[in-house]
């Protein structure tokens, strides 16, 4: 193949090399036949100083043609736009309508005495919910009080639903206390996260912390300097947790200013299994309940008699959760329970991973080069390609559910990750679309509603260390297809 005259063997490699890089910037894909990119476009992909190597990119018009295309079949990092795939690939096999159930249970033919005594342990089946909260929680028990549950001996938490998925918070970035990095838990509530809220007292000029959930294997240390002024915005201040043997210190320092009123902090300050069990306790006392033993784990029996349960939000609302505002946890839930619901109990990313290429393999997204390894985005090894997710995004776009994903993505200038993004009055509102962000990503994927009516299907990935500096040329992607 000749390249405008410049690939004949007696050229000299530099040149080769210059003009190489030019046919790949106009869209020339060798042996591929892509289309070329606008001038502006190159412009702008120009002022980003980033080698054309780091980026892959796929333009096309919903269920039509491909527009741009550099280097699509070459795998990488998409950072959180890896959701994208999980979200769909549950939402297209699970149903909008299905939910996770939490269940209470006892030994078959237990009954509660007049004292409110329940025979035998309590069972918590854990269903892997992604949305479980506190007050979620809190229903549960007190339905279980309402049926005159009081004292219960012994608590038996059966979590098989997933199998040894725990992780080490502190792994990917070493802040194991961030709740970005939440294990994944079949039993996790609140994401396992303790709130630290700071109440102002004026009078004392002091800042009070509070610990929500309180319980006695967390405690707070040290205070926050009180400042008078106007609040600028939210305070920023350290709160760092510091494990001592089977307790956590939450260490707090800085500033804030008087006027910015209460706010909250969160952080991970203990396991998933110590975060459920301190919040058990705390809540079955408020309700006046008692446990002699302790809470352990086990497996239900079988014919065992559900006594109350809750259901989550439907997955349509789940994913919105986990795409407009880019919750990793939710993300990594959702992986194991399409393990858990396609290849049995005991779900594991490798089973979660396997039923995601299942699934897209059926709708015919090549998935080559692909590595799916949590699902949630929040790695260095996972991989995918421009092309596979283009067509993922196409199929998604011509499916019944359709309405349910793209509502799930974020808004242009409205909510999520891109709320502060794309606000002109030709973009706002304009595109659903999936950020990704990492140390050496960056990401973005999704559906752009031109000026002629028509949808384009947008996915960027560029993976270098200085993948920053590719936004301007994101955004100006955006513009120049709301503009079409």
């Amino acid at each position: 193949m000749r390249l405008a005259g410049w690939c004949e063997p007696q050229a000299r490699w530099n040149r080769f090399r210059a003009v190489l890089a030019a046919c790949l910037l106009a869209g020339v894909s060798l042996g591929a036949g892509a289309q070329a990119l606008p001038p502006e476009l190159q412009r702008a992909w120009q002022a980003t100083r980033l080698p054309l190597s780091s980026l892959s990119l796929e333009i096309r018009e919903a269920g039509g043609p491909v527009i741009a295309r550099i280097q699509a079949d070459q795998p990488r990092n998409p950072a959180s736009v890896m959701k994208t795939v999980t979200t769909w690939a549950a939402l297209s096999a699970l149903g909008p309508d299905y939910v996770w159930r939490t269940r209470l249970l006892s030994d078959p033919g237990a009954r509660v005495d007049e004292q409110g005594t329940l025979q035998g342990p309590l069972y918590v089946q854990a269903g892997g919910d992604p949305w479980f909260r506190q007050e979620d929680l809190w229903n549960l028990l007190r339905e279980l009080r309402l049926r005159g549950v009081k004292n219960l001996s012994e608590v038996v938490v059966d979590r098989s639903r997933f199998g040894d998925v725990a992780i080490d918070p502190g792994d990917f970035d070493d802040a194991p206390d961030r709740p970005y990095n939440a294990s994944p838990d079949a039993m996790m509530v609140n994401f396992g996260a303790t709130r630290l809220v700071f109440l102002p007292d004026a009078r004392s000029r002091q800042w009070v912390p509070l610990l929500d959930p309180p319980t006695r294997n967390v405690r707070v240390e040290g205070r926050l300097e009180w400042q008078d002024g106007t609040c600028k915005g939210s305070p920023v201040v350290a709160a760092d947790v510091r494990p001592e043997g089977p307790r956590s210190i939450i260490h707090v320092a800085g500033k804030a200013v008087g006027s910015c009123g209460e706010f909250s902090v969160y952080r991970l300050a203990g396991s998933q299994d110590d975060h459920f069990e301190a919040l058990f306790r705390l809540l079955w006392r408020e309700l006046g309940g008692t446990l002699a033993r302790g809470i352990r784990a086990g497996r239900v029996p079988a014919r065992a008699t559900a006594l109350a349960w809750h259901d989550s939000p439907s997955l349509a609302d789940v994913i919105r959760q986990i795409n407009k505002h880019s919750n990793n946890v939710m993300a990594r839930m959702t992986l194991l329970t399409l393990g858990a619901e396609l290849n049995g109990p005991g779900a594991t990313t490798d089973s979660g991973g396997r039923a995601v290429r299942q699934i897209l393999k059926n709708q015919g997204v090549d998935t080559t080069g692909w590595t799916l390894d949590n699902g949630s985005g929040l790695s260095r090894q996972g991989r995918v390609t421009a092309r596979g997710l283009a067509q993922m995004l196409d199929v998604a776009w011509r499916s019944p559910l359709m309405p349910e994903f793209v509502s799930s993505l974020a808004i242009s200038g409205v909510d999520g990750t891109v709320r502060r993004r794309l606000r002109s009055e030709d973009t706002r509102g304009q595109a659903h679309l999936k950020t990704g962000t990492l140390r050496d990503s960056r990401a973005l994927a999704g559906y752009v509603r031109g000026a002629s009516g028509k949808r384009y299907i947008l996915v960027s990935l560029v993976n270098d260390p200085g993948a920053a500096a590719v936004r301007p040329f994101d955004d100006a992607l955006v513009e120049w297809l709301a503009a079409r």
